[in-house]
């Protein structure tokens, strides 16, 4: 029986990024023209450079990765997914006596909400915001908890 893959294997697994047109369906969100696929080490890479007490969204991520390899767009579907991978392999490292970790929980979504999907859902992401002095707003309805003020902790990426 074949064992899964760790998330540390998942992160590092050998490939390249590809360029590709955006798909039909995706034109109407976000328009024509090249769309970057990145690798999971590509969007770790860029979590890593987020300070202690700074915040970064996929979005800008997806901005930076879209600069970076001259393109209109990355996909926003795999960076999402990769956002997570870099997540739990920070989770597992963190296990195996890392004491250097991916800071995850300073990707925020675009409004200043939490990620349900990271490790712990939305209250350990809150517990690490905590932490570095951001203050946590409860959530409203169906959205999830955000962080208050979050765009002046914004970094630049």
């Amino acid at each position: 029986m074949k064992t899964r893959a760790s998330w540390r294997e998942k992160l590092e697994k050998e490939q390249e990024p590809k360029i590709v047109d955006i798909p039909p369906k995706m034109v109407k969100r976000l328009g024509t023209g090249k769309m970057l696929i990145p690798r999971p080490l590509d969007v770790d890479t860029l979590i890593r450079k987020v300070e202690k007490g700074g915040l970064v969204t996929q979005n800008q991520i997806r901005a930076r990765l879209a600069k970076d390899f001259g393109v209109d767009v990355t996909c926003p579907i795999t960076t999402g997914i990769f956002i997570r991978i870099a997540a739990e392999a920070a989770e597992e490292d963190l296990r195996s006596g890392s004491k250097e970790i991916t800071p995850y929980w300073r990707v925020i979504k675009s409004d200043g909400g939490l990620n349900p999907k990271f490790p712990g859902g939305v209250e350990a992401q809150a517990v690490h915001l905590r932490e570095e002095g951001h203050i946590i707003l409860k959530s409203e309805g169906k959205k999830p908890p955000r962080v208050k003020d979050f765009e002046k902790y914004l970094q630049k990426l």
